[in-house]
């Protein structure tokens, strides 16, 4: 069976620091993958050099067993269309109204009408807890978990294959975070999506992983299903599972 994204030997450096070196991954479909590391350890590069946003100085990755590094333009947009994307932030366009910002991508490559778009936001913001009503606000009038939610249903309005999360519930109180946590599991779910999410909060990892590895100077130090990660034998992931100032990842690193 293809997988859905395979890299392998995956390596990007900006001068003279080495950011991922000889990177092997692979997701199958379906799964839910998420890999953890500290700030700075090359986890958001990992997700730009699969959409293509950076090109990896060298290495193969291939999306449902097609090659997709150098790919000519159309071929790329191509692909891009298979995949939806959280940002940490949110990255909503503060002069769209919400249903603008949920159907912007469809808007611009003119795949749907303005009237079609605002039912189809409508109902994305349902399938993400949100009524009817938040569709003419704009973001400036929403709280963090409300834009948090908005960007989510953003995230599946084209019905992606595959879904990127980039770090979902930085910013977002605990309880919060688990809300997101919680509705990131029942879209990805919904669609039948191959999901791969970075992030540093283990909340998150316990609640929407089913397999995880561990970025750390520009490896993947470890691999396992979810369930494995307390048990890792791995002495720099248990330090980093349990948040332990002692060990072998110096403070900062």
């Amino acid at each position: 069976m293809t997988a859905k994204i395979e890299l392998r030997g995956v390596c990007k450096r900006f001068g003279r620091k080495i950011v991922l070196n000889g990177i092997d991954l692979t997701i199958e479909q379906g799964e839910s993958f998420v890999v953890i590391g500290g700030s700075g350890t090359g986890k958001s590069v990992l997700i730009k050099c699969i959409l293509g946003l950076l090109t990896p100085d060298a290495g193969s990755i291939k999306i449902d067993g097609k090659e997709v590094i150098n790919l000519p333009r159309r071929e790329r947009q191509e692909v891009m269309r298979k995949f939806g994307m959280l940002f940490q932030g949110g990255a909503l366009f503060d002069s769209l109204p919400v249903w603008e910002n949920i159907t912007f991508a469809l808007l611009q490559n003119k795949e749907i009408t303005r009237a079609k778009a605002r039912d189809l936001a409508v109902q994305k913001l349902k399938s993400v807890g949100l009524g009817a009503d938040v569709a003419n606000l704009s973001p400036a009038e929403l709280s963090g978990g409300m834009q948090k939610r908005v960007a989510l249903a953003r995230a599946i309005a084209a019905d992606p294959e595959i879904i990127f999360f980039d770090e979902p519930t930085t910013g977002l109180d605990p309880i919060m975070a688990d809300v997101i946590n919680e509705l990131i599991v029942k879209c990805s779910k919904d669609l039948g999506a191959t999901t791969l999410s970075i992030t540093h909060d283990m909340a998150s990892v316990r609640k929407i992983a089913s397999k995880v590895a561990m970025l750390y100077n520009g490896k993947l130090i470890w691999q396992g299903n979810a369930d494995k990660i307390d048990h890792s034998s791995n002495d720099f992931v248990d330090q980093f599972v349990h948040g332990r100032a002692e060990g072998p990842i110096a403070a900062g690193v």
